[in-house]
């Protein structure tokens, strides 16, 4: 029996065999993650690694999150995809807003009068006509004009717990955008729910947002399982003047107030939706604005499995809008100018697929299954070159594949934060202050970080001279732009200062070669950081042993991000790992965090160093009203010298990105700022196929070698069975003697 199973087991494996060689034979591309049904079709293929927590336009704020919802809404206004400096202009607006400023009397100013002067700011916005938002069930209407899903019983509400969620219900409605869409999402940021993170600075602007955060809270307290209708409750700081008008007014002059129309966080959210996922059946359900976004912008989702797969298509109600026909000077020769006044967006669908590792996302990239993709340090030498003289290109063989590179130093800056509040890094009494201001800047030399950038960035950044990233007004390169309490210009370029001048700095602050010139005792300072990334095992060993070389001694205390959160809201963190993104592209954007009156611990806001220098904010609320220009520049270079020569943070590096995409992917062009961006793209769907057919050919030598083997492996076996059977080898009788 043992033999007879073994036969047929051996059998059925060599079928199995023969059968896999011959479905390869009949199929190109048996790798493929997708359907057949999907190839040629005029889809991008993307992933991502975290699931989106928020789709909610007035609470997301994570780059995780953005990416999706931008596609789906549209604030009033956007950044030309091509222009640099970045230009605001119009998304949802006939025209760019006007701005008007008031006295205290009412009367009309110009807009170059001083901040003091101003007691509002009016901006009104008027829409374009043709906006309409995508099919959606909020919108459906029964005969006499009644919403047609309200009420709905627990039964169908379960129904729509699905990936396909209320699309799942028929005869989705649509109607056009209106001014009373942006105010109710206006609204929307006080309502103590949604937990708007933007509702604490806004409600410093427009006028009566607090006071509206007080009346909804009232409401709740009353009702608190009850929708709040808030077009009940009146905001005079944003009003609907008639169906295509708005205008918003702020209680100051805030010039950076434009960019905020920029953001998700003034996209429209209609009443009837709010009310729909108002429904105590669907919120119970975790069918939400939060999970279903519905906006006017170029695509909805149709599909979201956040563990899984997250897709989006056109929305076939988007409105009239065009590819650009102007940019750089070399925008027209990189063939970006190609789809000049196509209407947008180019592609159908888009599917984005979770990839919690990086390996098998780099693979199927270099298989074709992904059209863009980040580089991981893992995969740095196999992607990039960089010459002699530090110019960057794929690697030969990316670049056999067709694959481009594209690499941009991003609007943002990382940095080492010092807690201010802390007697020996920040200082109490004037001699504490003295103290630890040498020190900070003596720790601020110690750290090479150009070694740092080198090593654990793959060369990925620039060394941050101070808090303005490159592409921001105010950044200065060169010998104007160069930290001096760190660097110094030499032969055209900068040199950082020796550890000779660290350890001098370092005896002046009271601790020659790392110790107590009273005591004796040894510096110790303690590193607060959240796993991974900065925080890694690797990075810290490093970063010890670059203290060392002066005497100095590092505790590192990483924890998770919620732990970390905390001890920076109570400053109990020492010192610690930051990171800062333009919200939008002004140098308000990175001055406010350092401007005494948004400290962590007596405020509440993004100061998490607690720094407080009565000049600087005296100097940053000037700033802050000004135009670009070189009045605005005497006073950031002023700016600069004092937070460069306190130290409040070490400076670290300026991240720049690497994007490789395939050769199919057109009019791509990496952008700091805006989000909304996959709608001015194309894909050649031909080019696409033919090519993952041809890197996806199947080799079938190594199934055939492995049958052989497999064949000469079974044979001995084979022939003693038949041998014991009275069969030969090919299954004849033996005749017996």
């Amino acid at each position: 029996m043992v033999f007879k199973s073994f036969s047929v087991c051996c059998r059925r494996f060599c079928l199995f065999l023969g059968a896999a060689l011959l479905l390869t034979a009949c199929g190109s591309e048996w790798n493929d993650p997708y359907p057949a049904s999907e190839r040629g079709a005029n889809r991008l293929y993307s992933a991502f690694a975290e699931r989106p927590k928020h789709l909610d336009p007035a609470v997301a704020y994570s780059n995780s999150e953005i990416g999706f919802i931008a596609q789906i809404y549209e604030p009033p206004l956007q950044y030309h995809y091509l222009k640099r400096p970045f230009e605001l202009i119009s998304s949802t607006l006939a025209a760019m807003p006007q701005v008007s400023l008031y006295d205290q009397a009412g009367r009309l100013l110009p807009e170059s009068a001083p901040a003091e002067q101003v007691a509002r700011s009016v901006y009104r916005l008027k829409l374009k006509p043709d906006v309409r938002y995508q099919p959606h069930p909020a919108f459906s209407l029964n005969d006499d004009g009644s919403a047609r899903y309200m009420n709905l019983d627990a039964s169908l509400a379960r129904s729509l717990q699905t990936s396909i969620g209320p699309l799942a219900l028929a005869d989705p409605g649509s109607r056009l955008l209106t001014a009373h869409d942006y105010v109710y999402q206006i609204k929307r940021l006080a309502h103590p729910t949604v937990q708007s993170p933007i509702y604490g600075m806004m409600s410093e602007h427009i006028i009566g947002l607090k006071s509206l955060a007080g009346q909804i809270k009232s409401t709740l307290e009353a009702q608190p399982t009850a929708w709040v209708d808030l077009d009940k409750l009146p905001l005079p700081g944003a009003v609907a003047i008639d169906d295509h008008t708005l205008e918003i007014t702020l209680q100051d002059k805030y010039p950076q107030f434009i960019y905020w129309l920029a953001m998700n966080f003034f996209a429209p959210v209609p009443r009837e939706v709010d009310q729909f996922y108002g429904q105590p059946a669907l919120r119970n359900g975790n069918v939400n604005i939060d999970t279903w976004p519905v906006g006017t912008g170029p695509y909805m989702m149709v599909y979201n499995n956040p563990n899984a797969r997250i897709e989006l298509k056109r929305n076939p109600n988007f409105h009239d809008e065009r590819y650009p026909c102007q940019g750089q000077p070399d925008d027209g020769t990189m063939g970006l100018l190609a789809s000049c006044d196509a209407r947008l967006p180019l592609i159908d669908t888009l599917v984005f697929s979770r990839e919690k590792e990086s390996l098998p996302y780099w693979n199927k990239f270099l298989q074709g299954y992904y059209d863009e993709s980040g580089i991981s340090s893992d995969s740095f030498d196999q992607a990039v070159r960089i010459n002699i003289n530090g110019d960057v290109n794929v690697s030969p063989a990316m670049s056999a594949q067709g694959i481009g590179l594209q690499t941009s130093v991003r609007t943002s800056v990382y940095y080492m934060g010092f807690n201010m509040l802390d007697p020996v890094v920040g200082g109490r009494t004037p001699e504490e202050q003295r103290r630890a201001k040498l020190l900070r800047q003596a720790l601020s030399i110690v750290f090479d970080r150009e070694e740092f950038i080198s090593i654990f960035l793959n060369g990925r950044g620039h060394p941050a001279m101070g808090p303005l990233p490159p592409g921001i007004f105010g950044y200065q390169s060169g010998e104007a732009g160069i930290n001096p309490v760190v660097y110094t210009w030499k032969d055209g370029e900068p040199h950082r200062r020796n550890l000779d001048e660290a350890k001098a700095l370092l005896a002046k602050a009271g601790w020659p070669d790392g110790r107590d010139a009273k005591t004796g005792r040894p510096l110790v300072l303690n590193l607060d950081t959240t796993s991974g990334g900065l925080g890694d095992k690797s990075t810290m060993d490093w970063m010890s042993r670059q203290l060392n070389q002066v005497g100095v001694q590092l505790v590192v205390r990483s924890t998770d991000f919620n732990r970390f959160q905390e001890k920076l809201r109570k400053g109990s963190a020492q010192m610690y790992f930051l990171g800062w993104n333009a919200d939008y592209p002004d140098p308000e954007n990175f001055f406010f965090l350092f401007y005494g009156p948004e400290g962590k611990v007596a405020h509440g806001g993004e100061n998490t160093a607690n720094y407080s220098n009565p000049e600087f904010d005296r100097l940053f609320r000037v700033m802050k009203n000004q135009p670009n220009g070189p009045a605005r520049q005497a006073v950031i270079d002023q700016m600069l010298k004092l937070v460069r020569e306190d130290a409040p943070w070490i400076y670290w590096f300026y991240p720049k990105s690497y994007v490789l995409r395939q050769s199919w992917l057109q009019n791509y062009k990496l952008n700091n700022v805006a989000s909304n961006t996959i709608k001015y793209q194309r894909i050649d769907a031909d080019s696409r196929a033919k090519l993952r057919a041809e890197w996806n050919h199947p080799l079938r030598w190594p199934f055939m070698l492995m049958l052989g083997g497999l064949v000469l492996l079974l044979w001995p076996a084979l022939k003693a069975y038949r041998s014991r059977s009275g069969l030969d080898a090919f299954g004849q009788q033996v005749r017996k003697r």
